[in-house]
């Protein structure tokens, strides 16, 4: 692509079934913003959309655990969501919701002119029901054992473990997440978008086109997709939440939310056009524009494959031209859940750390996790704050600051003349703003900071070689030289640290009564300009605010650990139906000697046994054979049902049962003899 004329920017539509968290603000919400803040920087015609997605699964299955509408609990969030962007500094130009008449009109048409331009499959199939709730099991209704990993906690339409996209019916063992019920297969109809006619053009597209600019991660994860076969995906579901599909035959169902979200980005920029006055088909249908996606690598396939073939099918919308997904942030060195509320939450980081967004973005931004999961520590958090903010940035901006006004009155000095380190020092500054540029549109934004950060060393080590508050006793005109070049400096910091502290680029331009925002051409502090007083940029982090963060997410891992055992504890088998005394008489117990054991060819549960009964040798199959093995059985005394009818187990006849318990930790145990060893064929009463 030629120099695009403007810039469309999507960040992933945040569930609204919960606050963000610092995984979501590390793999999306802070590189996006930063690349947005830069290209405005520059002059650029800039669209950064994002909103809520209210139409996931997971929204139904939150409300009907509490009791509450799905409106209810996304009123709730994304209200909590959109605060916190705001006061977090996220500048999107629009944060819509997908509840939004414009979005259900917007995903409505775009629907139906696939659908009149015969571009979806119709289907009757076999879907998970729940018989029990009486319902269809949809994408996150349902759970079982991934068959690409083993995972036994894959969701009906993605396993979070490897990464793959699923159907409900590919899982091995699902379960209803609604009642737990083992779900049946039920006939019902959907329409589906056939990918495999897309799969020439996706892989030209990406296997092609993109092959050397895409990161290695997206690439590779999409790769692995084509590579696989694609197949018809589902863009219909049944459920009585979301956008009731808009053609005659489909009553009761949905448009798949994987279908309507990223439509979200559309119905977003046309709600933010109609505000602004703009047309807003140029930011999605012109090709000098350039589309960029940032998401979760969990969100590659959906932002990649499916949401390219839809607007390759619709014909008249442009292709992203980048998706820089980052993987995943752990959190003190474990995976983040929402649900077991080990996470970050953005709102209550506001709460605890007033005024120090910066601090929390910066050290996002230095563990992004852009091409393999990363951690995130508090220790680590107050290092990078009072090692790096206060001790090189913040340290510089205060020496320059405060020498400024005790030497000449807060008015920049009349420079005399420039020595080598002077030239030298004053030509890598300006140097900067390409260097980083350069990182940030190849989406290297730790890179980027690092190098925002080595303009902040070189001005400390400009200041501690050249040693102005020495050279004011011996040599006033060079003094007023180092401190005209250090606060160039401290001018160049201000512009180019707004995409990554904008919070801190707007308290340095205060400090230094500077308000050039061009990023391309540095504007340097005139002699004779007056700064303003020096203020501190950042405090120091102390131990024991650190250790209030610690605390909570020790009491977290409490709680989260007796939940578990709660839940770990042996669901008992109810009564069974009342016998009377003459039933359990009948009963014939008898003490036996297991002495022959043997594996039962292809079962892995079941020994075939001989025991001695003292009346016989009898065979009987069990099902011990995971909790033993054959050879540490024999010559064990059990206590054998003798009366029992015989039955054929994969063509063995089992003539008795050996009686087992479990003991405390779950395990078979042996119902042994009362007293010593006693002989064959004694009755057990």
């Amino acid at each position: 692509m030629n120099t695009p004329k403007r810039y469309t920017i999507t960040a992933a539509l945040p569930y609204t079934n919960g606050p963000i968290h610092i995984g979501h603000l590390a793999g999306v919400y802070v590189p996006s913003d930063i690349y947005a803040r830069y290209l405005r920087m520059q002059g650029k015609d800039v669209a950064f959309i994002c909103g809520s997605d209210e139409h996931g699964v997971a929204i139904s299955m939150k409300a009907r655990k509490e009791g509450v509408t799905p409106l209810e609990i996304t009123d709730k969030f994304h209200t909590i969501v959109k605060k916190s962007f705001e006061d977090f500094g996220i500048t999107f130009d629009n944060y819509s919701r997908t509840s939004a008449k414009i979005h259900h009109e917007t995903a409505s048409e775009f629907f139906k002119k696939l659908h009149s331009d015969g571009k979806f499959i119709e289907e009757v199939t076999e879907q998970l029901y729940d018989p029990e709730a009486d319902q269809f099991l949809a994408d996150r209704f349902v759970t079982g054992t991934c068959p690409k990993c083993g995972h036994d906690e894959a969701y009906g339409d993605q396993c979070e473990k490897c990464g793959t996209s699923l159907n409900a019916t590919d899982l091995i063992n699902p379960k209803s997440t609604i009642t737990g019920a083992v779900p049946v297969l039920k006939k019902t109809k959907h329409w589906f978008l056939p990918l495999e006619n897309y799969e020439d053009f996706l892989k030209q597209w990406i296997l092609v086109d993109h092959k050397k600019d895409w990161k290695p991660n997206v690439y590779g994860q999409v790769k692995s997709w084509i590579d696989d076969g694609l197949r018809p995906r589902a863009v219909t579901r049944d459920l009585d939440w979301g956008i009731p599909v808009p053609v005659e035959g489909a009553e009761g169902k949905v448009l798949y939310v994987w279908f309507d979200a990223p439509i979200g980005y559309i119905s977003s920029t046309k709600e933010w056009a109609a505000r602004e006055g703009k047309d807003w088909e140029p930011y999605w249908k012109s090709d000098d524009t350039k589309l960029v996606h940032f998401i979760g690598k969990d969100n590659i396939v959906f932002h990649c494959i499916i949401f390219p073939a839809m607007l390759k099918a619709e014909g008249s919308y442009i292709l992203p031209d980048n998706v820089p997904a980052n993987e995943f942030l752990n959190l003190e060195g474990n995976k983040l859940s929402t649900s077991k509320n080990w996470a970050v939450w953005l709102h209550e980081y506001l709460e605890d750390f007033p005024g120090q967004q910066d601090v929390l973005r910066y050290t996002l931004t230095a563990t992004a996790p852009e091409t393999k999961d990363n951690d995130f520590t508090w220790k680590d958090f107050q290092a990078r704050n009072n090692n790096e903010l206060v001790a090189i940035f913040g340290n510089f901006i205060n020496r320059v600051a405060v020498l400024t006004h005790k030497y000449y009155e807060c008015y920049v000095p009349q420079p005399s003349e420039l020595k080598e380190i002077d030239t030298r020092t004053l030509n890598e500054m300006k140097a900067y703003p390409d260097v980083i540029g350069s990182s940030i549109e190849r989406y290297r934004f730790r890179e980027a900071q690092g190098e925002l950060m080595n303009l902040a060393r070189l001005g400390n080590k400009y200041l501690a070689d050249e040693e102005p508050w020495k050279t004011i006793k011996t040599d006033e005109e060079r003094t007023k030289t180092v401190m005209y070049v250090a606060l160039q400096i401290a001018a160049a910091l201000a512009v180019l640290s707004e995409p990554f502290l904008p919070f801190t680029s707007k308290k340095l331009k205060t400090i230094l009564n500077y308000d050039a925002e061009n990023w391309g051409a540095l504007e340097s502090l005139e002699t004779g300009h007056q700064i303003g007083q020096a203020e501190l940029l950042f405090s120091k982090i102390e131990d024991d605010q650190i250790q209030q963060q610690l605390d909570k997410l020790e009491a977290t891992k409490a709680s989260n650990k007796s939940e578990k055992q709660t839940e770990e504890k042996p669901k008992l088998m109810p009564q069974k139906e009342t016998i009377n005394f003459d039933d359990f008489t009948k009963l014939d117990m008898r003490v036996g000697t297991i002495i022959e054991a043997e594996k039962m060819p292809k079962a892995d549960k079941l020994l075939i046994l001989k025991v001695d009964t003292g009346l016989d040798v009898r065979t009987v199959v069990s099902g011990i054979a995971e909790s033993f093995t054959p050879e540490e059985i024999i010559g064990k005394q059990v206590t054998i049902l003798i009366n029992l009818a015989p039955r054929k187990l994969r063509g063995v006849e089992s003539q008795g049962m050996i009686l087992m318990t479990e003991n405390a930790d779950g395990k078979l145990a042996f119902v042994n003899p009362d007293g010593d060893v006693v002989g064959n064929g004694m009755t057990i009463n």
